[in-house]
């Protein structure tokens, strides 16, 4: 699993498949999507806003990593 997080955007990935493969998104709120893969798997989770939904801090001790645009 990858954890993702733009600050500069306030987004939020979970990534819970690495296989590469075609997605279907499905947004099934205002801040969320699910990227819906094979076999009706859910690959990914965004989160828009995740600062107001989640607190940030609490994932750690897991590894996160800060994508380069929010750099």
């Amino acid at each position: 699993m990858q954890i993702l997080y733009n600050a500069k955007t306030d987004l939020l990935y979970l990534r819970l498949d690495d296989q590469k493969q075609q997605v279907v998104n499905k947004r099934v709120s205002d801040d969320v999507v699910l990227d819906i893969g094979e076999d009706n798997r859910i690959i990914g989770i965004e989160i828009v806003d995740a600062s107001k939904h989640i607190n940030l801090e609490r994932l750690l001790p897991v590894e996160f990593k800060v994508s380069p645009e929010a750099v």
